[in-house]
């Protein structure tokens, strides 16, 4: 996803990513947008992806960076696309909400941050393609994110005697866990639920640890134990907990499981490889508003 180029010679694009940081409700609503010296513009914050960055990641380091607010990422935005010589430039945005913000120091890239109304922003917007990104995402209802996660790369079953349940991760499952956490840390997750299967709890273990954050276990998301019709009650029950109560969610689980998973919330089937994703985020009511797809087979790790 990163690299140099495509297959057919022609230059790969600049991968960037930014989010519309918004705070407060109804007339107290606000955005937040920045002011960059060089170009003399007002725009949202927004940057190119380092070295092995995600683009989740970028987003939420880039308004730490410009505009000075800690976000987490809500609903995915229209992706922009746009030439810069020979190469195209494509940046990803999401909903930024906001969890604090404090006075940004003025430096040369952004000498200004600054808090706006809606209309005022609408109007501040140098550019039209970022005046249709806030639009887009002032649509929105608030929501909270649930990732539906497969777990990372175990051992073969070839070879391993003991119950599979047991059955630990590979080299390249323990090499996928930061692919992981950069998913996890930009949507704020909070509440980890896994399959009680060794491999499943391995693959959010390394981001409780980072997070002081402890893992609910349940043997009815285990390849062994699940049903249609449990598994999907139990998702479905899970989903309005997590729309209600804000706490943005990860549940580890199975390749066999995951469809059961999926489909019991009305979303249709894909496949995911290990350490793999589908982001569903839901409102109030756990009903899904959008959805996200990540897969490891697209990034370099």
């Amino acid at each position: 996803m990163y690299g140099s180029s495509v297959s057919n010679g022609t230059p790969a694009p600049i991968w960037a990513a930014g989010a519309v940081p918004l705070r407060g409700v109804d007339d107290e609503r606000e955005v937040l947008l920045v002011h960059r010296p060089a170009y003399d513009d007002w725009t949202l914050p927004k940057g190119k992806a380092r070295s092995r960055e995600l683009l989740p990641s970028t987003a939420v380091r880039e308004v730490g960076e410009e505009a000075s607010a800690k976000i987490r990422l809500g609903s995915p935005l229209t992706p922009v696309r746009y030439p810069i010589s020979q190469r195209m430039k494509i940046v990803s945005w999401w909903v930024g909400v906001t969890l604090s913000s404090t006075k940004h120091s003025a430096n040369e890239e952004v000498d200004k941050a600054k808090w706006m109304n809606p209309d005022k922003a609408l109007t501040t917007l140098t550019y039209a393609d970022e005046r249709e990104i806030l639009t887009e995402a002032l649509t929105l209802p608030s929501t909270t994110p649930m990732i539906i996660l497969r777990h990372a790369k175990a051992k073969n079953r070839e070879g391993w005697r003991k119950a599979d349940h047991l059955r630990p991760l590979s080299s390249q499952g323990r090499s996928q866990l930061s692919y992981v956490s950069q998913i996890l840390s930009p949507f704020g997750v909070t509440k980890l639920v896994s399959s009680s299967a060794t491999r499943c709890v391995s693959t959010l273990q390394e981001y409780a640890k980072a997070q002081g954050l402890k893992i609910t276990t349940t043997e009815g998301l285990t390849e062994e134990k699940a049903t249609e019709r449990e598994t999907g009650a139990y998702m479905q029950r899970l989903a309005l907990k997590v729309g209600s109560s804000g706490k943005p969610t990860v549940v580890c689980g199975h390749r066999p499981v995951i469809p059961t998973m999926l489909t019991s919330l009305g979303i249709q089937v894909r496949p995911l490889s290990t350490a793999s994703c589908v982001i569903l985020h839901l409102d109030t009511h756990g009903k899904v508003i959008t959805t996200e797809w990540h897969d490891t087979l697209r990034v370099k790790i």
